[in-house]
């Protein structure tokens, strides 16, 4: 037989909200109904008949409540198959068929987001519960389980729709449920105790998934899975691609950098920053970023650290864009800009990014620490004659920042706490600073006076000597390099001020 209808169940779970209705149905239908603890008592207090555990085991809980469940008489009830020699042993034994189990684990994973106390945290492991989840999914052509209160409805729909009858495709899609329910919940347990990286292991699990429009083309599909509404409101906009997400994330990172700044604004194309600019007001920090590169700015994703205003709204409802992201929008400029149905708008709640950063390559997957290191003047170390000035030291914070987050081999230049050129992806550094000193040219920078950086070293003194040569006056790099003395020399020779920071930020 394929159906298989609810004759007992047993109940035991954390929440309580959502469960009423389910033991009304349960007790409407005649169901003779196993519990224990809390969830026994509200049972009861709904005026139903209910009989506690301990009565069918013959055990008290014990072990402050840490044993309850874990007894034959619970267990061979679940995982009997209801064939003729299973069910001969449990009337030997006296043991009665559990058709339904309904189960909602401990919240450990809530308990460690809000405490450091590990007492409390070991307490919030559940033993008996993830034994009767999977002890039921394991005997899913006979057992239905409901692993969580998210799978309540589906268990209202069989107990009011279908006279708690169910079908085995129902329960083999739930018992689908409780076998993602129990790894995630292992995994959660794992990563608790594995803080320290110490066991070698890669563990990742997600249980909220969103279908995305599409992957990075077309024809590729995607999904997300993560809590994204933890990081964003979506207000207004059609919904996210794979593009979307991935450029939304850099633009996460490179804010992260220009947080408590002055109001600052970034437009990125394809992840890389066009556009950078820090202001004394926020309208003027949007011209100052769109006119680093207004023909990239088409089409690209924008990200400022204050509240949109409407002035600067209607300046950037003339440019046609992806995504906006804002920490709040004033409801004038919500209005305005909502008037484009696609356009996405996002009020960012923070920037935090994770500790950890990882993707799959090959047959396998690599992990590494999230570049989460900012160097600021505090870090430069002078190798010329020339110190930087007040304002090169600045500015050469600000491209920095710019660099660290631009594909690699990347050049920025930076004038007045505005990005004015970028060279990104090059093969060559050489290739990546000419294509910086041409953007910046093209709309209409002058390079006198400006700072030039750079991801990693330079090998050879050509760029330090094209950068002098154009104007640039201050160059912050890593160092380090066998050769870093024909670079310092060349510096000199062209009265450019250069530092070092002894760290390096390649992006592939």
């Amino acid at each position: 037989m394929t159906t298989r209808k609810i004759n007992s169940a047993l109940v035991s779970v954390y929440h309580k909200e959502g469960l009423g209705p389910i033991v009304d149905g349960l007790d409407k239908l005649g169901v003779t109904i196993y519990s224990t603890g809390g969830t026994e008592t509200f049972i009861r207090d709904r005026g139903i008949d209910v009989i506690p555990v301990e009565e069918l085991t013959g055990y008290p809980s014990i072990l402050d409540g840490r044993v309850k469940t874990l007894h034959p008489k619970v267990h061979g009830g679940i995982l009997a198959k209801r064939e003729e020699e299973h069910l001969l042993q449990l009337d030997q034994l006296e043991i009665p068929q559990i058709d339904l189990v309904v189960v909602d684990l401990y919240p450990f994973e809530e308990t460690v987001a809000n405490t450091e106390e590990e007492e409390l945290i070991i307490e919030k492991i559940d033993i008996g519960g993830i034994a009767l989840i999977r002890a039921a999914a394991k005997n899913y052509r006979d057992v239905l389980i409901v692993p969580s209160r998210e799978d309540y409805t589906t268990l209202q729909d069989i107990i009011d729709k279908k006279g708690g009858v169910s079908e085995l495709t129902e329960r083999r899609k739930l018992a689908r449920r409780a076998f993602a329910i129990s790894s995630h919940y292992d995994t959660a347990i794992f990563t608790y105790f594995n803080e320290d990286g110490e066991l070698p292991v890669f563990k990742r699990s997600e249980m909220k998934a969103t279908a995305l429009r599409y992957g990075e083309n077309p024809h590729q599909e995607a999904t997300f899975y993560g809590r994204l509404t933890e990081m964003f409101t979506k207000l207004n906009g059609k919904e996210l691609s794979f593009n979307n997400l991935v450029d939304i994330d850099a633009a996460v990172g490179l804010m992260r950098e220009f947080e408590e700044a002055d109001p600052t604004f970034i437009i990125l194309k394809h992840t890389n920053a066009c556009g950078v600019a820090v202001r004394p007001t926020q309208l003027e920090a949007w011209k100052a970023a769109l006119a680093g590169d207004p023909v990239s700015a088409f089409g690209g994703i924008l990200i400022t650290n204050r509240p949109l205003e409407l002035t600067t709204a209607q300046e950037i409802d003339k440019l046609f864009y992806e995504v906006l992201i804002a920490p709040d929008f004033t409801d004038s400029a919500l209005e305005l800009l909502s008037k484009k149905k696609n356009r996405v708008l996002l009020q960012y709640h923070h920037l935090q990014q994770q500790p950890l950063s990882f993707r799959s390559l090959l047959n396998g997957v690599i992990v590494q620490d999230t570049d989460l290191q900012t160097e600021g003047a505090d870090q430069f170390k002078t190798v010329t004659e020339r110190q930087p000035t007040g304002a090169e030291t600045a500015d050469l914070v600000f491209a920095g920042k710019c660099a660290k987050h631009l594909k690699s081999n990347t050049i920025a230049l930076v004038h007045n706490n505005q990005l004015i050129g970028m060279g990104c992806g090059q093969t060559s550094r050489v290739d990546a600073l000419r294509q910086a000193i041409t953007k910046a040219q093209n709309f209409g920078f002058s390079l006198e006076g400006a700072v030039m950086a750079s991801d990693a070293f330079f090998p050879f003194s050509d760029c330090v000597e094209i950068a002098a040569a154009a104007g640039i006056t201050a160059i912050v790099q890593p160092g380090g390099s066998i050769r870093d003395e024909d670079s310092i020399a060349a510096a000199n020779a062209g009265e450019v001020a250069m530092v070092t920071t002894g760290v390096r930020h390649f992006k592939h």
